[in-house]
């Protein structure tokens, strides 16, 4: 999967033997052209290293219009260049997925279902010039915007 941004274009090797559900969701909305022209919404700089993307709205509350499981959790980490889902609980993946930009502790809560194979710098960057702390220190809007001008998926 490519993600053609503003900054950069970030291509991920999507694992659809691990994450079968979340790689055909993304196929299928990339496909629609869902997440082009939305911007990714969220960056924590503090605790956890993630920009969050994939919300339409924007706002961290848009999503597809479904919902569905959890894969991949079974000793699931979160090093940099880690692709996940975003989510609000069990069984609430939609459309929300976050890009790791350095090595994440977090509890094996989000599906992974990729890996950044190129473009990290572009997320470094984009990190480097932090957040509006709009929702905490550490945790807002990212100053450097980035936007997803287009989203494609091909098969390997």
């Amino acid at each position: 999967m490519t993600l053609h941004t503003n900054r950069g274009d970030i291509v991920i090797a999507l694992n659809a033997a691990k994450a079968p559900h979340t790689v055909n969701s993304f196929n299928f909305l990339a496909g629609q052209k869902f997440f082009d022209g939305s911007r990714c919404h969220r960056l924590t700089t503090q605790g956890i290293y993630v920009l969050q993307c994939g919300d339409p709205t924007g706002t961290g509350t848009g999503g597809p219009g479904y919902q569905f499981q959890d894969e991949n959790l079974a000793g699931a980490t979160y090093p940099a260049g880690t692709v996940a889902m975003a989510n609000a609980g069990p069984g609430t993946n939609g459309s929300q997925f976050f890009l790791v930009y350095k090595d994440t502790a977090l509890p094996p809560s989000y599906t992974p279902f990729g890996t950044i194979s190129s473009g990290l710098d572009v997320l470094t960057k984009v990190a480097a010039g932090g957040d509006d702390e709009s929702n905490g220190a550490g945790d807002g809007h990212p100053k450097i915007d980035v936007v997803l001008t287009t989203v494609t998926v091909t098969a390997s």
